[in-house]
Order: structure tokens, then C-alpha cells, then sequence
């Protein structure tokens, strides 16, 4: 059973569909990455699961327990806080108490916890510990980096000990450096906490970073997901390809040094593989198997779930009678191509 299941969820505003027809199974300890631009309808989707953002049609069901179904409410107000305390959320605005302390801010938290004064300060003192804020327990917000900030919210996050934590664009307003920081202590969290997360992000790289799933929203809907690797060797969506190996950074990057004007036959073409799958003779091969050369533009090997994934940009010179024995040459060999036209080389 799903910790998290939302089935044909739709969020109606003034007679606008914010959210359509969307369903998601979340098992308990997946970090699922739920990718889109703005206006996709990521934040809205994800506040229905406690009900910050009641749908209109649909069935939210966490924790075994069915908050919404058949356009209503199925739990008491009481019932639903004891349930929201079991689902931190953090935000890209860390909307600390400026005046007060981070150890007077994580304990705000728990003001309704009822926990003796010694107690509290233990639990307090342990979330500290668990972000690596324990030096600044007596500093106050303006006295933190942006980096330290968002550590406090999560600390203050994680005070009820929640099973469940919600990252809405928690990362967008940390520079890259401070946003890796961030996004490794979530994973360290998910790891030690069995923690639950679902990373609302427009940042293809926050999601490779530590997703293991991965759904991408388009106009309200779900238009893929699945296992994070899965759907980044093999996205069937143009815009999962736009994401998916630094398509939209690859094309600024040529772009930048005029390789937007080809030849007619000269095609930018971008391959993504898993490393496994693939002998570095892959392009010999290729220039052998269609009478051409191709000329590496960019490259890059990272890891994507664990696992390190290749991305080339190459330009092809190719007939079309060549352009289909690439295609058949390439899928022989697991290789996702993608023209930087959007347009797939591979064949599904």
C-alpha cells in the first residue's frame, strides 16, 4: 500500500483547471521529484495532500487514512491536524520569526506538543543537531545565510517527527553551491529518518541530485513519471526530453557559439546513455556504421540514481538514408537521441 495516493485529483479555480485528472502513488521512503514550469500546477497539486489546497474531485488517502473523497472532507478538523503533524512543508520563502532565535523558532513548532521544558530542549537541540546547526542555536535569522535559514525551517519541519516532508521550491532562492548543501541533507534525511519527500522543483538538477521517481506536470496534468532513471533514459514526452540530460543548457551552450546556423544536411543531436550500456567506441562505431564523422560539441557524465548516465552533443552530418541507419544503429545500442530541434532521432 502507498503511503501517498491521489487518485484523479482536480483543483478548479473560477472555472480553471489548476490540477486535472492527476494520480500518484507514493511509497514511504520515495523521494519523488515532481518537475514542471511555472504555472504547471506542481505547488497546488502537492498542497492537496494535506489539504492546504482542497480539490475539487479526487481521493487523498495518507498514511492509510482517506483525508478527501467524493468532493469532501472525510475527516474532523481535529483528525486533520493530527495528520498534518505527521507531514512537515517547506517553502522557498523560510518564513522564520525574525525576533526570535533558531532555537526560539524550532521550538515554536512544538508549542502545542505539551513536552516538559527538559524535554523540549533535548528535542529542540536534536533537530539542531540533525541540520548541523548546533553552533547557531542563540543566532538569530538576519545573522544566517540563506543556506542556514532554510536548515532552521527544516529543523522546525521535522519537530513533530513527521513521516512525511513536503520541499516546495524550497531551493530556487540558494545559489547552486548552498542548494547542493541543502538538497544532500534532505537525502541524508530520507536515509536516516526514512523520511518521505516530494521535491516540487523547475530544476532538472535538484531531481537528479536525490530523486528516485520522478513525475512531470504539464497544464495541470502528469504527462510521465516513473523511476527517476527509467524515465530519463527513455522519456516519451518532449518536454521530459527538454529536461532530461541538459537538453535546454546543452542548446544555450551551441547557440552561444553559433552552431544554431547549419548546413542542410548538419544536425545537432544529443545522446544520453547509461554508461553500462555503452563501449566507449560508440561514435567510431556510428561514423563506421553510416559513412560520416561526427564531431563532439559538449560532454558529461554524472550520476542519475545512482548510476552514471552520459550526455553528448555531437553534430552529424546525415542523408536521410544515413539518418535511419543512425536510428536503427543507435537503439541497438540504448542510446537516447534527441535533435536539439526537440524533435526524437531514436525510435520509441
Amino acid at each position: 500500500m502507498a503511503q501517498i495516493e491521489l487518485k484523479h485529483i482536480s483543483v478548479d479555480f473560477s472555472g480553471q483547471d489548476a490540477v486535472r485528472d492527476v494520480s500518484l502513488d507514493i511509497e514511504q521512503g520515495d523521494i519523488l521529484g515532481v518537475i514542471g514550469y511555472s504555472g504547471a500546477g506542481k505547488s497546488t497539486l502537492v498542497r492537496t495532500i494535506n489539504l492546504l489546497q482542497q480539490p475539487s474531485k479526487g481521493t487523498v488517502k495518507v498514511n492509510g487514512q482517506v483525508l478527501f473523497a467524493n468532493g469532501q472532507q472525510q475527516v474532523s478538523a481535529k483528525q486533520l491536524q493530527a495528520s498534518r503533524r505527521k507531514i512537515g512543508m517547506i517553502f522557498q520563502n523560510f518564513n522564520l520569526l525574525e525576533e526570535a532565535t533558531v532555537f526560539e523558532n524550532v521550538a515554536f513548532a512544538l508549542k502545542h506538543a505539551g513536552l516538559p521544558d527538559d524535554e523540549l530542549e533535548q528535542r529542540v537541540n536534536h533537530l539542531l543537531e540533525l541540520v548541523d546547526l548546533q553552533s547557531k542555536a542563540e543566532a538569530y535569522p538576519v545573522q544566517l545565510s540563506g543556506g542556514q535559514q532554510q536548515r532552521v525551517a527544516i529543523a522546525r519541519a521535522l519537530a513533530n517527527k513527521p513521516d512525511i516532508l513536503l520541499s516546495d521550491e524550497a531551493t530556487s532562492a540558494l545559489d547552486p553551491k548552498t542548494t547542493k548543501q541543502i538538497l544532500d541533507l534532505l537525502y541524508r534525511l530520507n536515509k536516516k529518518l526514512g523520511l518521505t519527500i516530494v521535491l516540487i522543483t523547475h530544476e532538472m538538477d535538484a531531481v537528479k541530485q536525490i530523486a528516485s521517481k520522478i513525475a512531470v506536470m504539464k497544464n495541470g496534468r502528469v504527462i510521465e513519471q516513473g523511476p527517476l532513471l527509467d524515465v530519463f533514459l527513455q522519456p516519451k514526452q518532449k518536454l521530459t526530453q527538454e529536461f532530461v540530460g541538459g537538453a535546454l543548457e546543452v542548446q544555450e551552450i551551441l547557440e552561444k557559439y553559433h552552431f544554431q546556423n547549419l548546413a542542410p544536411q548538419e544536425q545537432l543531436v544529443q545522446l544520453v546513455y547509461q554508461i553500462t550500456d555503452v563501449t566507449q567506441s560508440v561514435l567510431a562505431d556510428l561514423d563506421q556504421a553510416i559513412g560520416t564523422k561526427a564531431s563532439i560539441l559538449y560532454g558529461n557524465v554524472e550520476q542519475i540514481g545512482g548510476q552514471p548516465v552520459g550526455t553528448l552533443a555531437v553534430l552529424l552530418p546525415l542523408t536521410p538514408e544515413q539518418e535511419q541507419t543512425a536510428k536503427e544503429f543507435l537503439a541497438s545500442r540504448h542510446v537516447l537521441a534527441t535533435k536539439l530541434d526537440k524533435e526524437v532521432l531514436t525510435d520509441d
